[in-house]
């Protein structure tokens, strides 16, 4: 993943998952890692950006709802999810954004 990801131009989606993680790594990692490999093979999935201090932030870009629907649905990452809401994060929060304009350098 690179720091910032290479979106096209808009409009596309936004899924913005922010979490304030439990203590110890317990698997979380590793996980973390493989859910960006598995949202890269995803159809319409667009790129990703992450940050982590006491808040962590994940930005995924996704061409579409449908795309970000069947991310939500994937069988690993479903048990990603249960295993986060079990064990790694004391709470989280999804938004999913419309992206209507961007720019940069």
């Amino acid at each position: 993943m690179t720091l910032l990801a290479n979106t096209p131009k808009p409009p596309y989606y936004a899924v913005i998952f922010t979490s304030v993680r439990t203590a110890g790594d317990n698997g979380y990692g590793e996980a973390a890692n493989r859910m960006i490999e598995l949202a890269e093979q995803q159809p319409g999935y667009l790129g990703a950006e992450s940050a982590r201090e006491y808040v962590g932030i994940t930005v995924s870009y996704w061409a579409d709802l449908e795309s970000i629907k069947n991310w939500k649905a994937n069988t690993e990452h479903r048990e990603a999810q249960k295993t986060g809401r079990k064990l790694w994060y004391e709470s989280f929060k999804v938004r999913i954004s419309k992206v209507e304009r961007d720019y940069g350098i």
